[in-house]
């Protein structure tokens, strides 16, 4: 199973692309009465496939035109789910991703401040904190592999690297890697796309959009 996540850039800001693939194993059981096999699927992990961040001021139409591509390349064949960050202006190129039929659910996700993810039927409202933190947790447990041989995968580390949690004047709390002077596009798509792996492991309850 493949997770895809797209986090859409603005005008100072990068478009990225992220390919999370779930590991399976296959358990064999035996039965020693008739000798019948019975095969269980097992999750093993995920690990990053593929990043690539798109050039600043990319037009939207674009950035779906690529995105569409990526999903109908035989390599992403099967089952896949798309993650959009519908944050900003995002929902009108969730819509523009529907209308070119890109062949797999498509979920939006506005990024929120608040503490607590929830649903209005639509669109999934998530804290970015707790993308950050879920990617986090990953790593931490080593859940979470990324291949080396990646074209981006240095930037992609360098981001990471970056990211930090601060408190503005305001009060309220900030994650990202712009206080390192670092963007943080890449960060965000991977976790994106882990976010909705988890969802598909722990149970989906909410809008699904499939077209």
């Amino acid at each position: 199973m493949f997770y895809v996540g797209l986090d859409l850039g603005q005008r100072q800001d990068f478009s990225a692309l992220a390919v999370v693939e779930r590991r399976e194993r296959m358990t064999i059981q035996r039965n020693y009465v008739d000798w019948g096999e019975s095969r269980t699927p097992e999750h093993d992990g995920l690990v990053v496939r593929y990043v690539k961040r798109m050039k600043q001021g990319t037009p939207y139409a674009e950035v779906v035109r690529r995105v569409v591509e990526l999903l109908h390349k035989p390599a992403l064949a099967g089952k896949k789910r798309l993650a959009v960050d519908a944050t900003g202006v995002g929902m009108p190129v969730v819509e523009m991703l529907v209308a070119a039929r890109p062949g797999c659910e498509v979920m939006p996700v506005m990024m929120t401040g608040g503490v607590a993810e929830h649903t209005d039927g639509r669109v999934w409202h998530v804290p970015k904190l707790d993308l950050m933190a879920g990617l986090q947790g990953l790593l931490e447990r080593g859940e979470l592999g990324i291949v080396r041989q990646m074209d981006e995968v240095d930037t992609l580390v360098k981001e990471l690297m970056s990211v930090q949690a601060n408190v503005r004047t305001s009060g309220r709390l900030r994650v990202g890697a712009d206080a390192c002077g670092e963007h943080d596009d890449l960060v965000i798509a991977v976790a994106l796309a882990c976010w909705s792996a988890r969802k598909a492991t722990i149970g989906l309850k909410g809008p699904r959009l499939f077209w």
